[in-house]
């Protein structure tokens, strides 16, 4: 077969079988099927879409393009969390140690930043001497000495998502629920975990704009899951306005640690407490959702949960002083420029999206594959969505990579593009819009 007729079989609406799709996904791995076909074949997957049968061909051939681990010798029950992807998102450097000081082993292997979302892997490396390039050995060794694991993909595990992943996010090939599903579901099944809870953003930031689009990911990825024998809950929450104050990697990491403290905004520790309560459940901890709740906020309360971060930070080469003094250990922005409100009244707008793309233009994101990351750049917003503000009061800092300088007054421009300021305060919008069980279809 070649990939050229494949490629115009999708592109023409027609289906392609699991032969097809391993030769295809074998390609990718062993370089035979060049980039610039798969470019063009997400591309049609992105207008054409795929059978539910064929994105089940799909996870199964991305996950097994590599190893699938076995912590079947680690006591307990291993369950892991995915975010589909959103503007200010640190929620996974939150919930991993307090499900992991709650009992459940969080063997978690995540993804760089896609488009004008942020990525778990880019906040981590921000933490001096933090690695995620694990070997299947140490992710084992530092899954059982922590009971959780940060980690990302290697050559080991899912070597075909890794190289996708790269490739869709620099060919404007990211919303597509064929594609999402199979990225998800292939890294994470290939952890070795027992159950998944995800987090399906939906708003204005996030991949799936419109909740109908949302939920259709939501059932896509339980279905496939429940289908290959992994119970998968899915949470659809709300992305259109950033979550919590910080956007960009080290300034993440900072508030993340202020939520492991107890000190963090209500927003993000609502949805961090929500997901690493399913967690719970799913894994079979505590029997109700409300218990699960208590006994997060428990760990926090008492110190494990922070206790446990530190672990894992020493463990994968980091400085775990980072937990006491943040401020200290983290890199910062040499150049801080504010933005003030030009009128008085209520913040009604605050676009994650507009945010994001001022956040990457300053140096948190990629623009390009090859492209490097500032851990120094983001935001730091000083109001949320529902406050009351003066005229000249701050709404924002924008911390600036030395090397995106130039692109400062274009971040400007976006960042203020994207704010709104009325005479009424807003309603106030569910941060969890709705909650699909496992094995669930729309």
């Amino acid at each position: 077969m070649r990939a050229v007729d494949l490629i115009r079989r999708k592109r023409d609406g027609g289906p392609l079988t699991a032969d097809e799709i391993q030769f295809l996904v074998a390609g990718l791995t062993d370089g035979s099927v060049p980039a610039y076909q798969w470019a063009a074949l997400a591309m049609a997957i992105v207008w054409r879409g795929m059978a539910p049968t064929e994105t089940a061909a799909l996870v199964e051939a991305m996950l097994h393009s590599g190893s699938v681990v076995d912590l079947g010798d680690i006591p307990g029950p291993k369950v892991d969390k995915h975010s589909t992807g959103g503007v200010g998102d640190k929620t996974s450097l939150i919930l991993a140690p307090v499900a992991a000081a709650c009992g459940v082993t969080v063997p978690m292997v995540s993804g760089r930043g896609l488009g004008h979302t942020g990525g778990t892997l880019d906040k981590l490396e921000s933490i001096p001497g933090f690695r995620i390039d694990l070997d299947l050995a140490a992710y084992r060794r530092v899954a059982r000495e922590c009971g959780l694991v940060l980690a990302g993909q290697t050559a080991e595990i899912t070597p075909a998502d890794r190289l996708l992943y790269a490739l869709r996010d620099a060919t404007a090939t990211v919303e597509s629920i064929p594609l999402i599903t199979a990225s998800i579901l292939s890294k994470k099944l290939a952890e070795g975990i027992d159950a998944l809870v995800l987090d399906v953003k939906c708003g204005g930031g996030a991949f799936m704009t419109r909740l109908e689009d949302a939920r259709d990911l939501a059932a896509s990825m339980t279905s496939i899951a429940a289908a290959l024998g992994t119970p998968v809950t899915a949470l659809v929450t709300t992305m259109d306005t950033p979550l919590g104050r910080t956007v960009g990697n080290a300034l993440e990491v900072r508030e993340a640690i202020d939520c492991l403290c107890g000190e963090g905004p209500a927003d993000l520790m609502e949805v961090s407490l929500e997901l690493a309560a399913e967690m719970l459940v799913l894994g079979g901890v505590v029997d109700s959702r409300p218990a699960a709740v208590d006994r997060c906020r428990g760990v926090i309360a008492d110190g494990s949960a922070l206790e446990r971060f530190g672990r894992v930070v020493a463990a994968q080469g980091g400085d775990p002083r980072v937990c006491d003094d943040p401020a200290a250990v983290l890199p910062r922005a040499a150049r801080v420029e504010t933005v003030r409100a030009e009128r008085s009244g209520w913040l009604t707008r605050l676009d994650a999206r507009s945010v994001g793309q001022a956040s990457m233009l300053l140096g948190a994101g990629r623009t390009t594959v090859e492209a490097v990351i500032d851990p120094t750049a983001g935001l730091v917003l000083e109001k949320m969505v529902g406050d009351r503000v003066e005229a000249s009061d701050v709404l924002a800092e924008l911390h600036v990579g030395p090397r995106h300088v130039a692109a400062l007054e274009a971040a400007l421009a976006i960042f203020r593009g994207g704010v709104g300021i009325g005479d009424e305060p807003p309603p106030r919008r569910p941060l969890v819009i709705e909650r699909r069980p496992a094995g669930s279809a729309r």
